[in-house]
């Protein structure tokens, strides 16, 4: 994981640099407690970069639990011989961290400048990071997934946070919460930290505004901070007892909790009444309702007869065979028309090439080419309602000819001529008429079977087909594919929750046949699959290639069975040239005959697998023993001479044929597109309890949580710290749900990514009506999310009770809680995967934290760091609450060093430099944050492509 630790030290360093030019030392002075105020300010936020610094450590744990586990269940070691080096290892880090951070910021900052204070100072930070990794151990070791994990580290932050005393003074902290004072952490590292550097002489040996007592002893009294040398010890022992704590409590953790969650198997409704009827005390299962659920009986012998008799045909090239074998072996009778009409296609392909850039590595072995050639030369032709296979060893190019062939490659440099019935393929249109189904089964996990296939059809069909015909052809796809009894079944997460291997990847079939294709492509339908669920996957690929299509498939290993369903084969041998190309015959005899008539090749065994045979006598050591080249052998045969003909005769239109035309790059009109991509988005986070639930019970306990901290502080507004201690309320508040709302986000927005790739390249619709979409469907939760933290933390913290200010309030957090949740969305998008995206958007969390004007009031702000608060989101959100609660108010308030007693309006305006007539650009400028966020999530969709094939 070595670039995760670069990147937080990276991080740290930039954070350091950031933070100790904005609390330059020539800006800040030691003459009155206002000075003091921002040293103190400073300390904070360095010791909540530090701890925020281990917020790593949670996903890092988390993704090493699994393996863990088995280990710890197999008795390979005893727990704490795996905590005590993940502690222990992280030292060294956290030292390289502590050193960077306080060699950037303590001096520049210009802290007392006595060397032992900056040692001590030193030994505080470094137990802090200790501390901090202790505690996001022990929550993933409690909480044991990332969603979980996410709120419940969220939720011990805040009151860790909330209950340090450096947000609310000690003596605010209402009686029923004085215990979480004490247990904070933050509490001993704040106390310590602040009785550190106030203890210098050059604060010690100054007078006070009162010109009685030293500055020092003032500040500590002001921020409520025991006045005593002593509690610098005691802060850092009580660090150190807190880091040895979570550490044993991890290891407790993960000695006695186990893995959550089981994965559990679907099953159809048939079997299910079946197990009822064998529990009511039947002593034999009934047998199915009827002839077409067979399948569902384990025999394998159904499909395999049925492949076997397929199989058993001579002539691969008569359009509609009615053998009615197949019919009654499979129980489901072939629909000769299917309800859409479709133009049979053939596709030709002469001497393509493909190259891509040489790798670094095997330029640096002394390699001289730029380019590695993958294909050479390879030519052939599909034509309809002939079922060809793709074979050869592994590395040979199947794949990545499927690839080149269906235009799915992103890199790489492609020659040669591929025709579509004759014409030039190009790929706008070819996407419009042709399936492929990947080789790993990509769908979204939260809709179902049904709704996966309406979804498809509905923006992949022409518009002029209407709503009951698409229906109509949905439920004739899912009978082809034998998956009508499988209807409503969640797809959940493969190899976790929902459809098993053989039920998902013959979803994948029918998701590319609903769109009514001419030409399918399939990447190893059959892969991973047992011999009865390949059978089943094969029999729908057979009564695929019934209808009329044209239906090719890379295949692994197939059985006898298997191989012989298919009526040509092109193989293919390492460096992707072609060794043979043409038909398979009856029991395989023109393959064999062809291998056979070699001289040298031995001959196939009696009821030897063709397919393992000649993959084992066209291999690299049989060219080296029998020193020729398959791959000219066969250019020389007069095989290839009558391939060569067919691709010439198929590659000049046939008299009267037009081109393939669509007026329009997409079926449906972009409102079509939007509207279907909205509807299964809403479903899928309608069924996602986990997401949702989570960060509403995340959000109640926040809202009680500063309901009950805060308790009635909107009406209390006699002294400065009063209202420092409101502004810190409102910023944490919402800071907090913020943060959560863009972590629990991200693994949502990077799970449904991976099916946006597949479905982007099926042509299905373009990235704007999509990444719309999921904005959309956002927003109502947010506004009931909204609804309740607002009424909750609004009644308990006091604020008044009129309308206005109750509208503020809640417009404000609403945009907030958005902007939050889209900057979560954005930084997936930009990032490859939700790990990279949760890192990057910590470092930013970092620099919200840093200028949302709590630590360091605007009017502080060096001149070259202000426009970062004009870009600052947490900013405008601080500030439009503040405003759009004391804008108006006229009552005095005590601030020391000011003689009269300003009003409070006037000393937000001086003290933060928040003008009250400025709420309107505020709320424009939340409003446009969210905007910008969804918009640039949705341009980053569109534009950057983390999948490289």
């Amino acid at each position: 994981n070595s670039f995760i630790y670069v990147f937080k030290t990276v991080q740290i360093i930039i954070v350091a640099i950031i933070s100790s030019t904005v609390f330059l030392r020539t800006e800040l002075h030691t003459r009155n407690e206002q000075d003091a105020a921002i040293y103190v300010g400073a300390l904070i936020f360095g010791m909540i970069i530090n701890m925020f610094n281990g917020f790593s450590e949670l996903s890092l744990m988390i993704s090493r639990l699994p393996v863990f586990y088995k280990q710890r269940d197999l008795l390979f070691h005893p727990v704490w011989t795996f905590t005590l080096p993940t502690f222990l290892l992280r030292v060294p880090i956290s030292i390289l961290e502590s050193t960077v951070w306080m060699i950037v910021t303590y001096y520049t900052m210009g802290f007392a400048p006595e060397a032992s204070r900056f040692f001590k100072t030193f030994l505080l930070v470094f137990l802090v990071q200790q501390m901090a990794a202790g505690i996001f151990r022990l929550i993933a070791g409690i909480c044991r997934t990332m969603i979980i994990a996410n709120t419940g580290g969220a939720l011990t932050l805040l009151l860790v946070f909330l209950l340090g005393g450096f947000i609310i003074p000690k003596g605010e902290i209402p009686k029923w919460w004085e215990w979480a004072y004490w247990i904070s952490p933050l509490t001993y590292g704040y106390n310590a930290f602040t009785v550190n550097e106030l203890f210098a002489p050059r604060w010690m040996n100054k007078k006070a505004s009162d010109n009685i007592t030293s500055l020092g002893v003032q500040v500590l009294r002001n921020f409520d901070v025991p006045n005593d040398k002593n509690w610098y010890w005691i802060g850092a022992g009580a660090l150190l007892g807190f880091a040895v704590l979570f550490n044993v409590l991890f290891t407790f953790a993960l000695m006695y909790l186990n893995p959550l969650g089981k994965p559990q198997a679907v099953i159809s409704e048939e079997t299910a009444e079946e197990l009822e009827a064998n529990h009511e005390g039947e002593p034999r299962l009934r047998r199915p309702k009827s002839s077409k659920d067979s399948f569902s009986r384990s025999l394998s012998s159904a499909g395999e007869m049925a492949i076997r008799r397929m199989s058993s045909r001579t002539n691969p090239n008569r359009m509609s065979r009615n053998d009615s074998s197949i019919d009654t072996a499979s129980g489901v009778a072939p629909k000769r028309g299917m309800v859409l009409p479709f133009s049979p296609l053939a596709m030709s392909f002469d001497t393509v090439n493909y190259y891509v850039d040489m790798p670094p590595e095997m330029k640096t072995q002394g390699v001289a080419e730029d380019r590695l050639q993958l294909l050479r030369g390879v030519t052939g032709a599909f034509r309809p309602g002939v079922l060809t296979a793709l074979m050869g060893v592994s590395g040979a190019g199947k794949t990545t000819l499927m690839d080149v062939l269906a235009g799915r490659k992103t890199g790489g440099y492609i020659e040669g001529d591929i025709r579509i019935s004759g014409f030039p393929k190009i790929q706008e249109t070819f996407a419009r008429i042709s399936g492929y189904c990947e080789q790993n089964d990509i769908h979204s996990p939260q809709v179902t079977v049904r709704e996966s296939l309406i979804y498809s059809a509905f923006l992949r069909l022409p518009e002029d087909v209407n709503k009951e015909e698409k229906m109509i052809f949905v439920d004739e796809v899912m009978e082809l594919v034998e998956l009508d009894n499988l209807k409503d079944a969640i797809v959940g997460l493969p190899g976790v929750t929902g459809l098993s291997t053989e039920q998902r990847k013959r979803l994948t079939i029918a998701v590319e046949l609903v769109a009514n294709p001419s030409i399918i492509f399939m990447d190893e339908p059959t892969s991973g699959l047992d011999a009865r669920a390949a059978a089943i996957v094969m029999r729908t690929v057979r009564n695929t290639v019934d209808t009329g299509r044209t239906v090719v498939c890379t295949i692994h290993q197939p059985s006898i069975d298997i191989f012989e369903a298919f009526d040509e084969l092109l193989l293919m041998k390492r460096g992707g040239q072609v060794i043979y190309s043409g038909p398979l015959g009856r029991n395989s005899h023109k393959i064999i005959e062809y291998f056979e008539s070699i001289p040298g090749i031995p001959k196939i065994k009696e009821k030897y697998n063709p397919a393992t045979w000649m993959l084992e006598v066209s291999s690299v050591a049989a060219e080296v023993r029998l020193g020729m080249d398959f791959a000219e052998h066969y250019k020389s045969s007069s095989l290839y001479q009558r391939n060569k003909a067919l691709v010439n005769e198929l590659s000049t239109p046939p008299p009267g044929a037009k081109d393939l035309y669509f007026a329009t790059q997409y079926s449906q009109s972009a409102w079509g597109q939007f509207k279907s991509c909205l509807w299964k988005q809403w479903w899928t986070y309608w069924r996602s309890p986990d997401y949702n639930l989570v960060r509403y019970f995340f959000t109640l306990v926040s809202a009680l949580m500063v309901g009950t901290i805060f308790w009635q502080v909107g009406t209390k507004r006699d002294t400065t710290t009063d209202l420092t201690m409101i502004i810190g309320a409102m910023y944490a508040a919402v800071l907090f749900v913020g943060i959560n709302n863009c972590s629990t986000v991200q693994p949502v927005v990077a799970i449904e990514r991976t099916v946006f790739y597949r479905e982007r390249a099926a042509g299905m619709y373009s990235a704007l009506p999509y990444a719309l979409a999921q904005v959309f469907c956002e927003i109502p939760y947010i506004f009931v999310q909204t609804t309740y933290y607002t009424l909750i933390v609004y009644a308990m913290v006091g604020f008044q009770w009129t309308a206005a200010k109750f509208f503020w309030f809640f417009f404000i957090n609403f945009f907030s809680f958005l902007y939050f949740t889209f900057y979560g969305m954005m930084t997936v998008s930009i990032t490859p995967n939700h790990q990279v995206a949760a890192i990057f958007a910590a470092a930013f969390y970092a620099l919200f934290n840093l200028f949302s004007g709590f630590f360091i009031p605007r009017p502080r702000i060096p001149k070259w760091w202000v426009w970062y608060y004009w870009i600052c989101p947490v900013a405008w959100t601080v500030y439009g609450l503040i405003v759009s609660q004391y804008g108006d108010i006229v009552d005095t308030i005590k601030a020391p060093g000011n003689s009269p007693d300003p009003m409070v309006k006037d000393y937000i305006k001086d003290q933060y430099g928040y003008d009250s007539d400025f709420i309107g650009p505020v709320a424009a400028v939340l409003v446009c944050f969210a905007v910008f966020f969804a918009f640039m999530f949705a341009y980053c969709i569109r534009t950057l492509n983390f999948q490289t094939r």
